[in-house]
């Protein structure tokens, strides 16, 4: 039986990830060069596939003219305007309020830092919503997702096995992560991940597509192949 819903929070509660690039690639484009999308992608939910830096990146493609923690600054400011006027995704309320109904818990399993999720967060006005949000602090330095410390110690936090929650994820880091924490994931890919063909055990473009029912159907679906 499903006992709770855990949910990514960049590009999947909130769409952190398209400011994001979006500010880098005008800041590349300002001094003459292109940032390389495929390897700012592969950061995406986490680290574990690339420890890229734009930043470090640009001022050596500027043969150091360019200050790398100036530049890190100014992406800082400018993706955090737009990225505080942004709502929350279609559907994720929604699902939210419908797991509360049938009496699930519901946490956050994000790889960013308590600092950012926290204060978006309660920004959005959805605090409360959660039961628990776990973050890169709650684990050991570098095991972020794709390594799926973060799902276990939610799972650890809310007192419930693998087998009765799901994960949603918009990032292939996040849904390896929680692959290897032994849970059920629905990907949601955002605009930028959906080029890097991420999947789940439920894939949908959007969480306003996808009911509690049709969630347990798809769960109950795949339990039933390995015995069909």
């Amino acid at each position: 039986m499903l006992q709770a819903l855990i949910f990514d929070f960049d590009g999947l509660i909130l769409d952190t990830e398209t400011p994001e690039v979006l500010v880098w690639q005008d800041i590349y484009r300002e001094h003459g060069f292109e940032l390389p999308v495929d390897e700012w992608q592969k950061t995406i939910g986490g680290y574990g596939i690339s420890n890229f830096d734009p930043a470090e990146h640009l001022a050596r493609l500027s043969s150091n003219k360019l200050d790398a923690a100036a530049l890190r600054l100014r992406y800082r400011s400018e993706a955090a305007a737009l990225i505080h006027v942004k709502p929350v995704l279609p559907g994720v309320l929604e699902i939210i309020e419908e797991g509360k109904k049938n009496g699930m818990k519901v946490a956050i399993g994000s790889s960013s830092p308590h600092s950012w999720v926290d204060a978006h967060v309660k920004r959005l006005g959805i605090f409360d919503y959660f039961d628990d949000i776990i973050c890169a602090d709650d684990v050991q330095p570098g095991r972020t997702k794709p390594n799926p410390d973060i799902y276990l110690k939610t799972l650890e936090r809310l007192d419930v096995p693998p087998d009765a929650a799901v994960v949603f994820e918009d990032s292939p880091n996040g849904v390896l992560a929680a692959q290897r924490a032994n849970i059920f994931v629905v990907a949601v890919p955002n605009p930028l991940t959906v080029k890097m063909g991420v999947a789940g055990d439920v894939t949908v473009s959007s969480l306003a597509e996808l009911s509690l029912r049709d969630l347990f159907e798809n769960i109950q679906k795949a339990r039933d192949v390995p015995n069909a």
